[in-house]
């Protein structure tokens, strides 16, 4: 008998640096990490493909993404919420 086990899924925030693709959005995640050898604290970052349905967020947001089953090749995040809009200059 097979038991279910849920396991919760990770949740990060991040900065959108792309949003040209239908539905999907680029997210920079910085993190800080302690250097292994050297002990000095340094900056580390990486860049997911995040499922976007409704193309919601733009360039410049802070968003929250949540780790999810496959959709594409590269893309295995989905947008959870907008933090942060950008604001647009007045022209």
């Amino acid at each position: 008998m097979a038991e279910s086990q849920t396991t919760k899924a990770r949740t990060v925030s991040g900065l959108v640096v792309s949003d040209t693709a239908d539905k999907t959005i680029a997210v920079r995640v910085d993190r800080r990490v302690r250097h292994p050898l050297y002990g000095k604290i340094i900056g580390r970052s990486s860049k997911f493909q995040v499922h976007d349905e409704n193309n919601e967020a733009q360039i410049g947001d802070t968003v929250s993404i949540q780790e999810c089953r496959p959709i594409s090749k590269t893309k295995s995040w989905k947008l959870l919420s907008i933090d942060e809009r950008v604001k647009k200059a007045q022209t």
